[in-house]
């Protein structure tokens, strides 16, 4: 017998660690009222969140394929058990894989390109461009010129 869908949302939440992390925690009330399983690359940042919904990847990059893969085939074993209506990412490579996998699995998704991103998008925003649903981006200049939108900073 198949379990009934929970009547809440629930959303995927993922960023590498560091200033991806903080712009995450940043827009975080925008889940509000939503099942929200936050992933990173620290785990000491268990603490700042929910912690039965606190997941940890690896942390990988263009430049590191192994890391790369076993990243991915967490991202695919999380979005496959946590099931999220959405997935929402700051980045970064690990951010962009969950996109790419969630929408696999139906999911709505959203990139967040980071604030540092002043004259150009990040590679992960770039490759998002093709696939998630939104691609956000914190510069007016930038948005208008790449096909992102432009909502405001979130630092």
């Amino acid at each position: 017998m198949r379990e009934e869908k929970q009547s809440r949302p629930v959303v995927l939440a993922v960023s590498s660690s560091g200033g991806h992390w903080v712009q995450m925690l940043r827009v975080s009330p925008a889940f509000r009222g939503a099942e929200v399983h936050y992933v990173t690359t620290d785990r000491s940042a268990a603490h700042q969140v929910k912690a039965d919904h606190f997941h940890t990847i690896i942390d990988a990059n263009k430049d590191t394929p192994i890391r790369l893969t076993i990243c991915a085939l967490k991202l695919i074993w999380l979005v496959a058990s946590v099931r999220p209506d959405a997935v929402v990412s700051t980045g970064a490579a690990g951010g962009y894989l969950a996109i790419r996998i969630a929408r696999l699995f139906g999911a709505r998704t959203m990139f967040i390109d980071s604030i540092a991103n002043a004259r150009e998008l990040s590679m992960s925003a770039r490759l998002s461009l093709k696939v998630a649903d939104r691609v956000l981006c914190q510069w007016p200049r930038v948005a208008e010129t790449t096909g992102t939108e432009y909502r405001g900073a979130v630092i």
